[in-house]
């Protein structure tokens, strides 16, 4: 009985112990084999053209197999009906003469024939698969080799390479056309910046040198007398002022160029309305003459940008006209925008440097030679607000002297076509 009891015992440690340590023993031995993942974390080691050189040969051996397992099969176990029908003085071939037995020695000897035969082209077949696998994904692959090595280049700053890709329109062809189009946007984006901001830096730099130059010449002045320093401090005003204004531009500038304006509904014959009130001190100053044919509109966007934007045509108008000049103001409803266009007497314009004046801090020939004259942002910030909103400015220089302004933006179709504001002189 005690030996039995102690056996018993023994068991039942031995049972308690394997369960305790059964899923530790399990687990280290699932984390001894490599599992699933470590399989395909090593298949993501080999590049995309290896893998689509055996994905190629792959589905070639898989073909190539099922093909001989068919034939093999269909050989080997469909019934033959081998009929003999020999002359009469012949004795009839039975299952169990050796004749027949010869037969089915043949037989498998030609089935081991054909098999060996069927391997050694699959083999065969493989490897120039394989090997034209290889080829083609090479060829297939080049084009984003060559988008590698130009983005490479344009990480290091070089943006004028582009891939020029030729062939098949193909999703390949279509992404190296859009990473062309990418660099060059880029390129632009980039070479705007770097000329708004040496534009910028130098706009800003002069005034404060100037700044400078007259609080350095005044309190080097022992004798300088409280009338001298009222009217250093008037022009350090000035000065800052117009640097405030400055400011305020870029900072408009900036707004419009972020792409995210608001939207509400705008009516734009209010907007001129208001901004022609702003200009009537400029007009009135110049002996400035103003017609206007304007519509009801009402256009979905910014309020802000829209209202600076048209502010800024009009001032523009104003401030580089001539004595008794003309502004003519007009709102045209299209099939789906308003059309505003701003005509205005002054200066004769270059009709090659128009386009330039689109660019901050850029003025043309006789328009703003002095700070008080503009900061020279109005166009750059008319051109981001009418991209912003989906619409575009137009500029064009009139042969007797002064531009004309063409802003389109898209419109709600609201209102009567049959109102109108009429012309006022």
């Amino acid at each position: 009985m005690s030996g039995q009891g102690a056996q018993a015992t023994r068991a039942d440690d031995a049972a308690q112990h394997g369960a305790d340590s059964g899923p530790c023993d399990a687990r280290d031995a699932h984390e001894a084999r490599p599992g699933r993942t470590e399989r395909l974390r090593r298949a993501q080691h080999l590049s995309i053209r290896a893998r689509l050189t055996l994905t190629y040969a792959g589905m070639v051996t898989a073909a190539g197999v099922v093909l001989i397992a068919l034939v093999y099969f269909y050989t080997r176990y469909v019934t033959l009906s081998i009929a003999f029908d020999p002359p009469q003085q012949t004795p009839v071939i039975d299952a169990t003469t050796p004749q027949a037995a010869k037969v089915d020695t043949n037989l498998f000897d030609l089935l081991g024939s054909i098999m060996r035969s069927a391997v050694g082209a699959l083999a065969l077949l493989v490897v120039l698969s394989g090997t034209v696998g290889w080829i083609l994904a090479g060829r297939m692959l080049q084009p984003l080799s060559s988008m590698n090595a130009a983005a490479k280049r344009a990480a290091s700053g070089d943006l004028s390479q582009r891939l020029d890709l030729s062939g098949p329109r193909d999703e390949i062809h279509d992404l190296a056309d859009t990473f062309d189009n990418m660099l060059a946007s880029l390129e632009r984006s980039f070479s705007v910046h770097r000329r708004f901001a040496a534009n910028a830096s130098h706009e800003l730099r002069t005034p404060l040198a100037t700044t400078q130059t007259m609080i350095d010449v005044a309190l080097s002045d022992p004798q300088a007398s409280a009338e001298d320093l009222r009217r250093v401090l008037t022009r350090v005003l000035e000065t800052n002022r117009a640097n405030r204004e400055t400011i305020d531009a870029l900072l408009d500038l900036a707004d419009a160029q972020s792409g995210k304006p608001a939207h509400e509904d705008v009516d734009m014959e209010v907007t001129v309305r208001d901004a022609l009130g702003l200009i009537a001190p400029e007009v009135a100053e110049y002996d400035l003459h103003v017609s206007t044919h304007l519509l009801p509109a009402r256009v979905p966007g910014d309020p802000v940008l829209l209202r600076q934007s048209v502010s800024n045509l009009l001032r523009n108008a104003a401030r580089y006209n001539v004595e008794g000049g003309r502004i003519t103001v007009g709102m045209a409803r299209l099939d789906d925008g308003v059309r505003l266009t701003i005509r205005n007497d002054g200066p004769v314009v270059a009709a090659e440097s128009v386009e330039s004046l689109r660019e901050p801090f850029v003025r043309g020939e006789g328009r703003g030679r002095t700070r008080g004259s503009g900061h020279g942002l109005g166009l750059a910030i008319v051109t981001a607000v009418a991209t912003a909103h989906g619409g575009e400015l137009r500029l064009s220089a009139n042969p007797d002297g002064g531009l004309t302004a063409v802003l389109e933006l898209p419109v709600d179709q609201t209102g009567d076509d049959s109102d109108t504001a009429g012309a006022n002189d």
